[in-house]
């Protein structure tokens, strides 16, 4: 009896140990996540730790991490059970990232000032330039019926998951109406993350390089590991439409190609360009962040000088646009993240999409080459009219009762900006979590609030 007793618990041992060593990468993924969000929750949006951890890191796994926030040395470290942690940093203009090997004095040794909008300068500039909104009236919207759509889209953080975080809705350019969420600890100041609509931010920065002719989207991606090959045939083109051809695992709920990239990876780009080949480039279409990351490095390698490729988004794109509050952030070699971290005020998520709506011209300034915005909606092949480049599209009708000709950046937890021109509306909805929330029905009632005009 001893003896069997004894092998029993050798035996749980040993099923525990295989658990654990089969699991463990995914307890990385999950402290990586942690460490990233918290740091950039703190350090760039200055919200409360304790909110964060109760709200922003309140699922899946990742609700049984816990985060110690040092803000002598503005880092986070989270750990999970003891078994698994990491550590993100803060550095000036780059926002977060991740530590990894480095220490963090090597991390922060660097560091620079965006150049923009100075955002104490706008409050008494008029809206887009500025945050002084008009007194616009128009008389085809039922104010009360909008406000009470925007409301709808906001829950009690303890009563339900919607944590719907601000709302913005602009008409025919104009600052209409906009609500933001004081249980959340949300004002018009907070800067909320953009996760995957940073995609979209790349697609600007790829069309401001066509506008200056450095970069021509029929061109094959210039990238010299794909040289010997079958990757060599590559287009930039296939890369925009997510239809690379690469052997690509969007997976977060395990350890895949996007988990490794974002939560392991110092080199988001070395690591995406190293993705194997899987089929024809252009054939499939297939959602990868990978793609994105590989964009962003080679838009780095097009303007080859780092100084100017950190300050291009911000001199070439925000600033033009009015955005002031805009951080995108980069990885630990200094590219930025392109397929997910940037972070906003809502005000300035609309403003993004405003200048998406005006079809690449933002206070008389033309920032994208004639016929970019209808490139950037026309839909990739085999993507059943739902993607466009680096933005996804309403052609298929996944939100049946939206205009077709809707377009949108699209980002985890439910961030969106729709851009609506047939009904010359632009919605942001920014948010924490999308648990229970019904995109359709909620722009359904925004646009039932504003009647069409003929």
């Amino acid at each position: 009896m001893k003896k069997r007793g004894i092998l029993f618990v050798i035996s749980v041992v040993l099923v525990l140990a295989i658990i654990l060593k089969s699991q463990y990468p995914k307890l990385f993924i999950a402290t990586g996540y942690g460490a990233k969000a918290m740091a950039t929750a703190v350090f760039v949006s200055n919200r409360d730790p304790q909110l964060v951890q109760r709200v922003d890191l309140n699922y899946s796994i990742v609700k049984y991490t816990r985060s110690t926030v040092d803000f002598k040395n503005k880092s986070v470290t989270t750990s999970l059970w003891g078994l698994a942690k990491q550590t993100a940093v803060y550095r000036e203009g780059f926002g977060c990232c991740l530590l990894g090997e480095s220490t963090i004095d090597s991390i922060q040794k660097d560091s620079f000032l965006p150049p923009g909008v100075k955002r104490q300068s706008i409050w008494r500039v008029p809206w887009p330039a500025g945050d002084l909104k008009k007194d616009t009236l128009f008389p085809e919207v039922d104010t009360l019926q909008l406000k009470k759509a925007i409301g709808n889209a906001f829950g009690q953080p303890d009563s339900d998951k919607r944590w719907t975080a601000a709302v913005v809705v602009l008409y025919k350019g104009e600052l209409l109406a906009e609500k933001y969420s004081k249980d959340l600890g949300v004002s018009q100041d907070t800067r909320i993350w953009g996760w995957s609509m940073t995609k979209s931010i790349i697609n600007a920065m790829a069309g401001v390089l066509a506008k200056q002719n450095k970069l021509n989207i029929n061109s094959l991606a210039p990238v010299n590991q794909w040289i010997k090959d079958k990757r060599r045939d590559i287009t930039i083109n296939d890369l925009m439409h997510m239809s690379s051809g690469l052997k690509w695992d969007e997976d977060y709920g395990s350890v895949s190609s996007v988990t490794n990239m974002l939560y392991k990876s110092a080199n988001c780009y070395a690591d995406a360009i190293n993705v194997p080949y899987s089929t024809k480039a252009g054939t499939k279409w297939e959602y990868s962040s990978g793609t994105s990351n590989i964009l962003s490095g080679i838009i780095r390698n097009l303007i080859h000088d780092d100084r100017k490729y950190h300050e291009f988004p911000y001199s070439e794109i925000f600033s033009k646009a009015g955005i002031s509050s805009m951080i995108l952030e980069t990885d630990a070699a200094g590219n930025f993240v392109g397929s997910s971290y940037s972070n906003a005020t809502a005000r300035d998520w609309a403003r993004f999409g405003l200048l998406y709506f005006n079809d690449g011209i933002c206070l008389g300034d033309t920032i994208f080459p004639k016929g970019w915005v209808n490139y950037t909606r026309t839909p990739a092949s085999d993507s059943k009219g739902e993607y466009g480049a680096q933005f996804w599209l309403n052609s298929s009708l996944s939100l049946p009762d939206v205009p077709e000709d809707m377009f949108f950046c699209d980002g985890h937890r439910g961030q969106r900006i729709f851009i609506i021109p047939s009904r010359n509306v632009v919605v942001v909805r920014l948010g924490y979590s999308e648990e229970g929330f019904d995109h359709n029905e909620f722009l359904k009632e925004i646009l039932a609030s504003i009647k069409k005009l003929n």
